[in-house]
């Protein structure tokens, strides 16, 4: 999951840098050739890995890469100092979608290259979806590289044993959180701390569901609408009949879930390796995986899209991240790279973290499905490595492949990038669901004050 705070900071620096960078070389060359990228896999495994598949690309092609793993805290600032001197990196990598619009939004992007670039791979080969959210029209803004995906989890011995069916819908999950929700056991635990993006993307993946928009088709607001009303209350009722007391973050949800103190918890498909007890600093502890290690993994299901009342149809919370050439690149060499990064270094470069890097190109022109079949077979973990597919059973595998398809994001598609990345760091959703859980706001309170941040927002980017 990403951190929210770098966003709001680039938003506002690229305002200025812009103007700069229009009276700037458009050329952003080392002088001998060699091509920056930048990426937010800063990790030191990560950037390891990233550098032995460049090693191949330059052995196979002859041109040099200066890769710069670079920490999301710091990448506001660093784009701004390059934006204004007109010395861009060439290709930036692992950009979530706000990032991605809000660069396209201060013409910082080369989207023509990108666009060569996916017309070579075959646009066919890569999920519609990822495509849908990384386009402007008819102009693609970079390359979808993979995904991860918010989830609900649950204790399938739990719900089989109250002969509950799976938490898809606003109903079901009512139902589940108040019948589990006994003695020392909770039915749901779930984020609801103010100043966390987590609690923003948790309440975003309920709402999506129930036809609940951050703005509509023409810009204009809606958080304040019957849909998100609806959502604010669904999100109330559960956290106050089936929850923890107090607030819970990224950390307190995850450890509740694995005590097995909770029968349901929504987080990334990065908890998927920790689940596994692939990761020795987030271990499952629940009383049963004393004598079994695995056993939660053993008995937890998960749910991808969910549907409430007021929805048209299932969707869930997705975060797709990209490959983007910038609008200085050296121009051939930067599609030879991503070109590569996406064919012959793809599977290295989704094996870094294969539970949050869900393929969004499926295959190529000889299969359609070469990079998922690959995927599915990659070890994950950190101190231990095993693939998904031999810890958890297939069914659950084949629903995170198939994620993406009902992802959905608010505001990307109605072309307010900017405004999703400045809310993401105002964190308004997050303050109203805190408020409201904590009883200072009813739902339509909640919705409300949400409105009015959201427009002071917007306000402030026009």
């Amino acid at each position: 999951m990403t951190r929210p705070g770098w966003i709001a900071s680039l938003l506002a620096a690229l305002l200025c840098a812009t103007a700069l960078a229009g009276c700037s070389d458009d050329s952003s060359s080392d002088g001998d050739g060699t091509l920056t990228v930048w990426s937010l896999e800063n990790q030191a495994d990560r950037v390891a890995a990233t550098e032995k598949v460049i090693a191949e690309f330059t052995k196979s092609t002859g041109i040099k890469v200066k890769y710069v793993g670079v920490d999301e805290n710091q990448f506001s600032k660093l784009v701004t100092a390059s934006a204004a001197g007109g010395d861009l990196p060439d290709v930036m990598g692992a950009l979530p979608l706000s990032a991605l619009w809000s660069l396209n939004a201060n013409e910082l992007l080369d989207t023509g290259s990108a666009g060569d670039v996916l017309k070579s791979l075959g646009a066919d080969t890569f999920n519609q979806r990822a495509l849908d959210l990384t386009k402007d029209g008819g102009k693609t803004l970079g390359i979808p590289s993979d995904a991860w995906a918010q989830l609900l989890f649950y204790r399938t011995d739990l719900f089989a044993k109250a002969g509950l069916q799976a938490p898809n819908t606003y109903d079901a999950i009512s139902a589940a959180a108040k019948k589990l929700t006994t003695g020392g056991q909770v039915g749901i635990t779930s984020a609801t701390v103010a100043n966390d993006g987590f609690t923003a993307q948790t309440f975003e993946h309920l709402a999506l569901g129930n036809g609940c928009e951050l703005v509509d088709d023409g810009g204009s607001i809606t958080i304040d609408s019957k849909q998100c009303v609806g959502a604010f209350r669904f999100y109330d009722d559960l956290i106050t009949s089936g929850s923890v007391k107090g607030a819970q973050s990224v950390d307190s949800t995850r450890a509740t879930y694995f005590s097995g103190r909770a029968a349901m918890v929504i987080w990334s498909s990065f908890l998927l390796d920790e689940l596994a007890g692939l990761r020795a600093d987030a271990l499952p502890n629940c009383p049963q995986c004393k004598a079994d290690p695995t056993y939660l993994a053993k008995n937890t299901g998960v749910v991808t899209a969910i549907k409430g009342p007021d929805g048209s149809e299932p969707a869930q919370f997705g975060e797709i991240v990209s490959w983007a050439i910038s609008a200085t690149a050296q121009t051939e060499n930067a599609k030879k790279f991503v070109e590569f990064m996406m064919g012959d270094g793809y599977t290295r470069w989704l094996g870094q973290a294969p539970e949050g890097k869900v393929p969004t190109r499926t295959g190529d022109r000889s299969s359609k499905n070469t990079y998922v079949d690959a995927w599915r077979k990659l070890p994950a973990g950190v101190d231990k490595k095993a693939p998904l597919s031999t810890v958890y059973p297939p069914e659950l595998v084949d629903q995170l492949a198939s994620s993406v398809d009902t992802f959905g994001r608010w505001g990307i598609e109605q072309g307010e990038g900017r405004l999703v990345g400045a809310t993401l760091g105002e964190l308004p959703v997050a303050k109203a669901v805190n408020a409201l859980t904590g009883g200072q706001l009813d739902p339509a309170a909640a919705a409300k004050q949400c409105q009015e941040q959201v427009r002071d927002i917007k306000d402030g980017l026009e």
